[in-house]
């Protein structure tokens, strides 16, 4: 066993936790979902309802995963309860995706849309928006490696700029002139019912600019406070980013109207621009920008800490599970997941196109891991009765069957988007390489035990 020192200590508060998980979740999404979901209602009741049941899905979810990091806290988060659940091998599959494209492929996405924000600021020549790409990686990665503490003090201050500024919109949204108001007749609430197949639609763009609040799982073996303590990160953390994404959705269809708003490809900066003027305009790309930020740094935060677990259950990967504890980082995996970052982000300088198509259309091996998590819940409570459980999923066995049937239904979904745009061998792909891995995994263990 590891000494004390070498592991994960809870050096994490509330405060930090918080920031971190509304990090990964409030980024450039809230900034065009609302257009696109008013598009799909076309009825200010049901634009709202949809963001509402969206929330609902979310807060079932994050109900089943308080009481997995309750009973298992654990840095490897969700790889740890499929581990616990349906075994280490199983559990490795999604453990690779997400270390080699999911996450990875995230932040590598994520530091384009800031470094294309940052090329019309200070432009760097030839391929600027992968150069400012690769400083931001490295220099959040040297972030994180300086310690959990520093990382989330530094989460702290950047995500309470983006509420501000989330704040400056439902301002704008609110504060249009009369004249425009008196322009436009006043808005019929469930009008009209959209068909369900729309707004199933509607409901996967609302669930995706959720998505992310599952990573606090990450967390759980630091939280200050006891094993309690994600569940009350989770709750916090889901009902300020359902609060910010209602007041936006209702302060653009009070400033733009829901036609306007369902035409419109940059609604938030139409609303700043109607309030503040020109500069206005430009808040929403520093917004934007920051937005990007946030998650790039939670992810990291979160990421490394699944390849930390990784690294702890397989031997040949032992390198990834050393934990600094002068630092509260697993630096190792910190390097590990810029390098491949780093990678992807030079990849999609020069396959624009296809690294695209690679990152998204990971999601139906997403939701699907996702769905294999919520029935461990079921799996777990079954097994291992006698586990201490500090907190229980609430009107249990409905809440983890909503939250089940929401996640397969989104990787249905993805899978039908998928083969849409012939790319199904993507994810097909991902999971054969992580197959053949796990193969040598394997034998290495079977070689070492006979040697």
């Amino acid at each position: 066993m590891p000494a004390r020192g070498e592991q994960p200590s809870p050096l994490l508060r509330t405060t930090g936790a918080v920031a971190i998980v509304v990090g990964i979740v409030v980024g450039a999404g809230i900034f065009k979902t609302p257009a696109m979901v008013a598009g799909i209602t076309q009825d200010h009741g049901w634009l709202i309802a949809v963001w509402l049941a969206g929330a609902l899905v979310s807060l079932a979810g994050a109900l089943c995963y308080a009481e997995l990091c309750a009973a298992y806290p654990h840095a490897g988060g969700d790889y740890h309860f499929l581990s616990r659940a349906w075994g280490k091998r199983f559990a490795f599959l999604y453990a690779w995706s997400k270390a080699v494209v999911i996450n990875t492929g995230s932040i590598a996405l994520l530091a384009y849309v800031f470094g294309d924000y940052m090329t019309r600021v200070v432009d760097l020549g030839a391929h600027s928006s992968a150069l400012w790409a690769v400083a931001i990686i490295i220099a959040l990665t040297a972030a994180n490696i300086l310690g959990l503490s520093f990382a989330a003090r530094l989460q702290t201050a950047m995500v309470l700029l983006l509420v501000g500024g989330l704040a400056a919109v439902v301002v704008a949204g609110f504060a249009v002139p009369a004249a425009e108001l008196t322009s436009r007749p006043s808005p019929a609430w469930f009008a009209s019912t959209p068909p369900a197949g729309m707004l199933g639609l509607a409901m996967v763009f609302v669930l995706l600019t959720f998505g992310g609040w599952n990573e606090a799982a990450y967390l759980s073996a630091e939280m200050h406070g006891g094993a309690r303590a994600v569940a009350r990160v989770l709750i916090i953390s889901l009902s300020i980013i359902t609060a910010l994404y209602l007041l936006a959705n209702l302060a653009l269809l009070h400033g733009l109207g829901l036609n306007r708003l369902a035409a419109s490809k940059a609604a938030g900066a139409e609303v700043l621009g109607l309030h503040f003027g020109a500069w206005g305009e430009r808040l929403l790309g520093v917004l934007v920008g920051l937005g990007a930020l946030t998650s790039i740094h939670s992810t990291m935060i979160v990421g490394a800490r699944g390849n930390y677990a990784l690294g702890r259950d397989w031997a040949p990967l032992r390198r990834l599970g050393r934990w600094s504890a002068g630092r509260g980082a697993p630096v190792n995996a910190h390097v590990v997941q810029a390098a491949i970052s780093l990678a992807l982000v030079v990849f999609g300088t020069f396959q624009a196109d296809g690294f695209a198509a690679m990152v998204e259309f990971t999601a139906p091996v997403f939701w699907a891991f996702l769905f294999m998590v919520g029935l461990a819940v079921f799996r777990l409570r079954r097994r291992q009765p006698g586990i201490e459980r500090p907190f229980r999923v609430p009107l249990y066995p409905l809440t983890p069957v909503v939250f089940c049937a929401a996640c397969a239904w989104l990787a249905w979904s993805s899978v039908a988007y998928a083969a849409s745009q012939a790319a199904v061998h993507v994810s097909l792909l991902l999971m054969l390489a992580g197959l053949v891995v796990l193969g040598g995994l394997l034998l290495h263990e079977r070689l070492a035990r006979h040697a």
